[in-house]
């Protein structure tokens, strides 16, 4: 078995139409491929699917199931959460009968303020921005808001998968902080017990390396012993924005999840989540 979940088209800010990395997935003999649109933020943006559009999407990747016997294809979107000002994300599941939802921050939101510190994209300058004007450089604070924000996402949302669950490492390069910092390590652990608590699938995401903005996945080797240690289920997602990304890295994940001891990944039989041996 093989699939990718995490993949953005040009309904949001992929750059293909659908069609594209369907036909690569085939071509790559993949058995399932799940699109992952960025859900809708109620403020301008231009990576998120608007919600009119939602419709039409689902329309046109279940209109290309009968071209495609081989490949099962799924509906979700990577839902955004932001305190006070994203929708639930049960409202798309429900509303839309998606198949699946991922759920991610990347954008933070400081205690009793508005704005946001975006923490994502190619250009470490903004998150730098970020932390001196919304935090002050107090680096502690504004990296344990991002777990706390992720924390408050997993006690409050419905979802099927945390997306790159330690995001927050990518803009540091380490410069401001360490992963072996014990308040960092407690932060972690903490979301791990969520994770369990929720029987979340965790994803680990090549994104970062192929684009060169993390030397390492997503999560870090500290993350996986602790999801290898209590058995937490797993997916290889390679975040797709274009078509030739659809495996950019999966094989290079799959090692190091067996350096892990992790020999099983999640698919979707019936409607239901199920194990198979990588």
């Amino acid at each position: 078995m093989k699939a990718n979940f995490h993949t953005h088209c040009n309904y949001c800010d992929g750059k293909e139409p659908i069609l594209n990395y369907i036909e690569e997935a085939d071509r790559l003999c993949y058995d399932q491929l799940g699109f992952s649109s960025h859900a809708p933020v109620p403020f301008a943006n231009d990576f998120g699917i608007h919600e009119t559009q939602i419709p039409e999407y689902v329309r046109t990747i279940d209109g290309y199931q009968s071209q495609f016997p081989h490949l099962r294809l799924f509906k979700g979107l990577e839902c955004d959460f932001v305190p006070g000002m994203t929708q639930p994300f049960a409202h798309y599941r429900d509303t839309y009968h998606l198949d699946f939802l991922i759920g991610g921050v990347h954008l933070v939101r400081p205690e009793n303020d508005d704005r946001l510190w975006f923490i994502d994209g190619s250009k470490y300058e903004i998150y730098d921005n970020g932390l001196r004007g919304l935090f002050g450089m107090d680096v502690r604070r504004a990296v344990t808001r991002f777990w706390e924000q992720s924390f408050e996402m997993i006690e409050t949302q419905q979802f099927d998968i945390i997306a790159h669950c330690d995001k927050i490492k990518m803009h540091n390069r380490k410069r401001y902080f360490t992963e072996d910092e014990p308040w960092y390590r407690q932060l972690a652990d903490h979301l791990i017990d969520l994770v369990r608590q929720k029987h979340l699938i965790v994803e680990i995401n090549t994104r970062g390396i192929y684009k060169g903005r993390c030397p390492d996945f997503y999560p870090s080797d500290y993350i996986l012993s602790q999801v290898a240690r209590y058995h937490i289920p797993m997916i290889i997602s390679t975040d797709a924005h274009k078509s030739e990304e659809v495996s950019l890295g999966y094989d290079d994940a799959v090692a190091k999840l067996k350096s892990f001891g992790i020999s099983y990944l999640m698919y979707i039989k019936d409607q239901q989540w199920e194990e198979h041996a990588i």
